[in-house]
């Protein structure tokens, strides 16, 4: 198919609506969720631990029944209920907070509470850029709702402190009351592209007329693509994911560096990400695209310009800057700072790279029918092999070393990025 000359469109307002609305109420959530784990530290480190655990079970177990029901009785539906009582629980929580402080158990129960709820809402809210944009639009789409995310994780945590410190948990838990009812109101404002007609290649596959908690699966397994963008999707996140959260902490406690170096150094990853994620929301020249469900896989090669092949390079730079992470801790001097800095951005970048590839291209392969469905698996993928690489990596790093561990994971990305490679 021939590329125009003309500029991409630009995204649609209810697009940019719907965006504005769900950063506030994920910087909110953030916020409330940094503020928690404060307190329940303060409670001792089993109380920390139990309330993570608490929050993060729920979608362990929930998130495919989340995402069946999002495509069942409808995506917007299910987030105009979920933020209904996320404002309502927060309200709650704000009031208890004011009266009898920071128990262990209503911790506990607003963790489970929160974590329930989130559940349910992380499917719907995935889809929904799909259902906001044409097919030639979701590359860019994806990639600003990406930075955009990225700058809620590097500004919640300082921002928490600061608020928590100034004005008290209580204060916090009334702010992100006051989030999700911005982002409420903007849900029930914003309206869902018209005419998505039936899939044609759905013949035979139960569709959201009943509550199908495996068809996300049928889906997956009936799609190569999609299959294989989802199992590189699990193995990028495998190894992606616990270096900022765990293998730079554990290098800064190892190298002797202050708390001060240590979060510049994982927050330069995010700066990275943030980078990689505005170059692929520009405006670029595209082929023109279609909004017939018989032509989704053209539309999606418009849009997205994407296959699992070219995710390779950001898993590439994703390794490089893994190494030049471990390598700058052990040249010494004044230099290492700057190089380990350095190398965090690089990651960062391909860590963001690797996103705006491969993140249309599963949300893009996903029939209409089926998008929560198919969301809900993308979160699993991640977070059960997420789950095991930490364990691994941790005690790899405490039985050798973290640049040991830092080594070990820049080899699993260069192993991705050849396999991905091989389906360009």
């Amino acid at each position: 198919m021939a590329t125009t000359n003309a500029p991409a469109r630009a995204l649609p307002h209810p697009y940019l609506a719907w965006l504005s609305g769900v950063t506030v109420s994920q910087l909110g959530d953030a916020v409330l969720a940094f503020a928690l784990g404060w307190a329940a530290a303060g409670l001792g480190g089993t109380t920390a631990a139990l309330m993570l655990a608490l929050s993060g079970l729920p979608r362990l177990v929930l998130l495919i029944v989340g995402g069946a029901v999002a495509d069942r009785v409808g995506a917007r539906r299910i987030l105009i209920i979920g933020e209904s009582a996320l404002l309502t629980l927060t309200a709650i929580l704000a009031l208890a907070l004011a009266q009898i402080g920071t128990p262990t158990w209503l911790l506990l129960t607003t963790a489970l509470a929160l974590g329930t709820v989130t559940a349910f809402c992380l499917p719907a809210t995935g889809s929904m850029p799909r259902r906001l944009v044409a097919d030639d639009q979701l590359t860019r789409a994806l990639a600003l709702r990406q930075g955009l995310v990225q700058v809620v994780l590097l500004t919640a945590a300082p921002l928490s402190g600061l608020v928590v410190g100034a004005v008290g948990l209580s204060a916090v838990a009334w702010g992100t009351t006051v989030t999700f009812g911005v982002s409420l109101c903007v849900l029930i404002a914003v309206r869902e592209l018209s005419g998505a007609a039936p899939d044609p290649s759905l013949a035979g596959v139960a569709g959201p007329a009943r509550l199908d908690l495996v068809g996300g699966f049928r889906i997956v397994a009936r799609t190569p693509e999609l299959s294989s963008a989802l199992a590189l999707t699990g193995a990028g996140a495998a190894l992606i994911l616990p270096v900022p959260s765990l293998l730079v902490p554990l290098l800064g406690r190892s190298s002797g560096w202050g708390p001060a170096t240590t979060g510049l150094v994982a927050g330069a990853v995010g700066v990275g990400a943030i980078c990689a994620a505005l170059l692929a929301a520009r405006s670029r020249k595209i082929a023109p695209g279609t909004t017939d469900p018989a032509d989704r896989s053209r539309a999606l090669q418009v849009g997205c310009r994407s296959r699992p092949g070219s995710a390779a390079t950001g898993l590439a730079v994703s390794a490089g800057g893994a190494l030049v992470i471990a390598a700058g801790t052990l040249l010494g001097g004044s230099a290492a700072t700057e190089v380990t800095v350095l190398g965090a951005l690089v990651f960062g970048f391909g860590n963001g790279r690797f996103v705006a590839r491969i993140a249309p291209l599963v949300l893009g392969s996903a029939p209409r029918t089926h998008l929560a469905r198919v969301q809900a698996l993308v979160g699993l993928v991640q977070l059960v092999p997420v789950m095991v690489t930490s364990t691994v990596l941790g005690t790899l790093a405490e039985h050798t070393s973290p640049h040991w561990a830092l080594g070990v994971t820049a080899a699993g990305l260069v192993a991705c990025a050849a396999w991905s490679g091989r389906s360009a």
